[in-house]
């Protein structure tokens, strides 16, 4: 699978983020990582399920950005980061490819290649959803954020079910490693001293790891969860200059695991191609 190393090397690059527009490889006011990450999950899906290449080449299914579920039952609303989705308006001419410009998708010469080979999935109006994406991540403050990450990852699921049982909830959590960091909320002043955080890793990681395990998965319809669930785990100290890499060690999941990438990609495009296969 290509997601994790495209994940690494675009948070490897500094861009102007935030309200100063200071260069940062990451920055937690910005949603770029997010939207590389469902990009990627994306990207991997359509290589995997020769159902969905089918449907983006006939037009059945469109991408849609920023997108606000409902939830049927409660009426509780929640933004999901990239939906898979039946068109239920005119087609506008941005393609996955273009996204990828959009959003900084750095690819390496044989990710190109295979970019080029995929269907032009569009952009359009969204009309029944068949797949959200939602992506966060855990860079700083690991212990602290754990509350809120779980909240946030688990409400995801329930607005996306709750507004069609058949729609797949698909889940990416990335998680930092390095034992320093330095955070934008913390060094917002241009020329001051640099401030440093510091972790206690691997212990931070595991943490949010462990954590993220608890969040529910489901095997039917009929029960709660996410349909897809990994955890990516890098080593980012977003200075400028080291570039961010992946962690293959524990605490990141091992091959085989059910939180691994490589598994949950594989277990999405078979939920796919088994819940979609009428349209």
């Amino acid at each position: 699978m290509d997601g994790p190393t495209i994940i690494v090397s675009s948070l490897s690059v500094p861009h102007p983020r935030g309200r100063s527009k200071a260069l940062w490889q990451y920055h937690s006011r910005s949603d770029h990582h997010s939207k590389v990450a469902c990009w990627a999950v994306l990207f991997d899906l359509l290589q995997q399920s020769a159902l969905m290449r089918s449907h983006a080449t006939a037009g059945k299914i469109v991408f849609g950005i920023n997108h606000e579920l409902r939830d049927f039952a409660t009426a509780r609303k929640k933004v999901l980061d990239l939906v898979i989705a039946r068109p239920s308006g005119a087609v506008t001419m941005e393609t996955l490819a273009d996204l990828a410009d959009r959003y900084r998708v750095l690819l390496n010469a044989g990710q190109e290649v295979k970019l080029a080979q995929l269907p032009e999935l569009r952009r359009a109006p969204v009309g029944a959803v068949l797949m959200a994406l939602e992506a966060k991540a855990a860079m700083t403050e690991h212990v602290k954020a754990l509350p809120r990450l779980y909240d946030e990852l688990n409400s995801s699921h329930q607005t996306v079910h709750g507004a069609s049982r058949q729609a797949l909830a698909v889940g990416l959590v990335m998680v930092n490693a390095a034992p320093t960091f330095i955070s934008p909320d913390r060094n917002k002043r241009p020329g001051a001293p640099v401030v440093f955080s510091k972790h206690s890793q691997p212990a931070a990681a595991a943490a949010v790891v462990s954590k993220v395990r608890e969040i529910p998965r489901r095997t039917a319809s009929a029960t709660e969860g996410y349909d897809g669930l990994g955890i990516v785990v890098i080593s980012s100290i977003n200075d400028g200059r080291s570039p961010a890499r992946l962690v293959t060690g524990l605490p990141a999941p091992a091959p085989g695991d059910i939180f691994h990438y490589d598994n949950m990609i594989t277990r999405v495009a078979n939920e796919y191609d088994t819940t979609f296969k009428w349209i």
